[in-house]
């Protein structure tokens, strides 16, 4: 009787919790499902002064491609090939230019000039791949699990702190992976918070426009960006994950002049920071702080704090306007420490001069038009905060990359995208450029 009575209650609590997970899962699918309907939300009419653009149309090579690939289809699809034709010049220019640089201190530290070359151009194919599969995607779906993918950023920079973390250069910013792989979990972070912000901009609707609906955004943003900082120490990456926000914000607001006053004050906050900080932190251990009084007097540290930027400075000068020629520079043979990675450009600008310089600023302004275009013409808000906010993360590494090699901003570490050597980064700029992609498959094009 007992035994009986036993197993009824053992069958009833087994039934209530298939029950519990039952009705969970339900609920958790009804939450997807209002997600979506959020990320479809359409783009608000603006209110600013400005001109309608017209409907998109192929671009020359564009309708030459789609009409090959449209024969006996009803109709054509839309597909930026120009971003796409960018982003494949811009990887192999890349490879050339990162065996160039790298060959001979590939050479002494491991044998074999090929050694950046092979990893970063094994990475640039698997990026291809990635990009293509992530183009096919509904990027629709990324936001409705845009909550959960912020949520695993953070989890993954936390384990940077735990015995998976690598030690790098004397910076923790990796997690040790199966077959000597690392991975940088501050690269995610930057898709994660593109993804989310522009979600959680979408779900406010116009409370975004309110002082509470910026602020939560806001809270959001400098969660991440305080992760970045304290989880793996990247200051860097750090400022761009909050750039990344406040130009999001930026975007769906209605007003501007309330963002230039901020920018105003927050460029005065810092000049008044650092004019303090040049009068009394002189004999600091801090390195982030020696690398901006380095960077305020470069001449008096040239033999330690700014050697690095001093000797590109010289690349730079020495390669006038046309060059050395291609595998000439004399400043990559060992002396700017790490020249494949933040410091490539000065390596190009004393082989290729500034005219390589220029043709390099042309293709990102090629890559960054075509992001704004997608922008501009997304189906939806969601897809235009997107690509609006990939179109920042470019444009700020750019920037200011550009800025620290020429020495108008202090050593901060942030590399040249696409060119650069660096695997997560790659893979992770790929897989950006394939949602940027994948927008560009839903736009209508005009007649349509």
């Amino acid at each position: 009787m007992r035994t009986a009575e036993a197993r009824y209650r053992t069958g009833t609590g087994n039934n209530r919790r298939s029950s519990g997970i039952r009705s969970g899962y339900e609920e958790y699918q009804r939450t997807i499902r209002d997600r979506q309907r959020v990320l479809r939300t359409p783009r608000p009419a603006p209110e600013r002064k400005a001109v309608r653009p017209a409907k998109p149309r192929q671009s020359s090579l564009g309708r030459v491609i789609a009409r090959s690939r449209a024969k006996g289809a009803e109709k054509a699809q839309y597909f930026d090939y120009d971003l796409l034709f960018v982003i494949i010049f811009l990887m192999c220019f890349g490879l050339v230019m990162l065996y160039s640089v790298s060959a001979y201190e590939a050479q002494v530290d491991f044998g074999s000039d090929m050694y950046y070359f092979s990893k970063q151009a094994l990475i640039g194919v698997l990026g291809f791949v990635v990009m293509f599969i992530v183009a096919r995607i509904d990027y629709h779906l990324y936001g409705a699990f845009a909550v959960e993918i912020f949520a695993v950023s953070i989890v993954l920079m936390a384990l940077v702190q735990t015995p998976l973390g690598v030690t790098v250069n004397g910076a923790r910013r990796w997690i040790q992976l199966p077959g000597n792989l690392t991975l940088q979990p501050a690269e995610i972070t930057k898709i994660a918070v593109i993804l989310f912000i522009s979600y959680e901009l979408c779900r406010l609707g116009k409370k975004a426009y309110t002082i509470e609906g910026i602020i939560r955004v806001f809270i959001f943003g400098a969660a991440a960006a305080g992760g970045v900082l304290i989880l793996t120490d990247n200051l860097s990456t750090s400022i761009i994950v909050m750039a990344i926000t406040c130009i999001l914000i930026f975007v769906i607001h209605p007003k501007t002049k309330p963002f230039l006053l901020f920018a105003a004050g927050a460029l005065a906050f810092a000049v008044v920071v650092i004019a303090i900080l040049a009068v009394v932190a002189t004999n600091t251990d801090n390195f982030r702080i020696q690398r901006i009084l380095s960077w305020l007097n470069p001449e008096a540290t040239a033999d330690d704090g700014s050697f690095q930027v001093m000797q590109g400075l010289y690349a730079i000068g020495s390669g006038g306007f046309f060059g050395k020629g291609l595998g000439n520079s004399t400043q990559k043979l060992g002396v700017i420490p790490e020249a494949q990675n933040d410091m490539i450009l000065v390596v190009i600008c004393e082989e290729l001069g500034v005219f390589g310089a220029l043709i390099i600023l042309l293709l990102f302004g090629i890559l960054l038009y075509r992001l704004m275009f997608i922008a501009q013409n997304a189906p939806d808000l969601y897809g235009s905060l997107i690509a609006a906010g990939i179109f920042a993360h470019i444009a700020l590494q750019v920037i200011l990359n550009i800025a620290v090699v020429t020495g108008l901003l202090p050593t901060t570490g942030i590399t040249l995208p696409f060119i650069s050597y660096g695997g997560t980064a790659i893979l992770f700029l790929m897989a950006e450029m394939g949602i940027a992609l994948g927008i560009s498959r839903r736009i209508k094009l005009e007649g349509e």
